[in-house]
């Protein structure tokens, strides 16, 4: 098993930024990758970016270019550097990993873009 931890969220002004961490512990020997979604109210959850063990990034369109993930191996740990948020933005982030062929969820941070 793998437990997920997410923090960083908050509320936060048009224009600003956030940093989210997820870390993993228990059988983290082998994750494979590693990402964050999110989920705004009455929408399904949805890809904002995943980061695999060996560095490749994806990134949903919506983020590119203003959202940065990345990994710290040895201390499990994957952040999401937020820049330039909008409202659009606004939502329950999610860690998620993956080891062999199961997947793993966090319990989420809040993200309120607002003014």
């Amino acid at each position: 098993q793998v437990q997920l931890v997410e923090s960083g969220g908050g509320l936060v002004q048009p224009g600003g930024s956030l940093r989210l961490t997820c870390v993993a512990s228990g059988s983290t020997f082998r994750i494979n990758a590693m990402g964050w979604y999110r989920q705004a109210p009455g929408k399904q959850r949805e890809l904002v970016a995943t980061i695999t063990s060996g560095g490749s990034t994806n990134y949903a369109d919506s983020v590119k270019g203003r959202f940065t993930i990345s990994r710290d191996s040895a201390k499990n740990t994957v952040y999401l550097e937020m820049n330039n948020l909008n409202p659009e933005d606004t939502g329950v982030y999610y860690c998620k990993a993956l080891r062999y062929a199961d997947y793993y969820w966090g319990q989420g941070t809040q993200v309120t873009v607002s003014s």
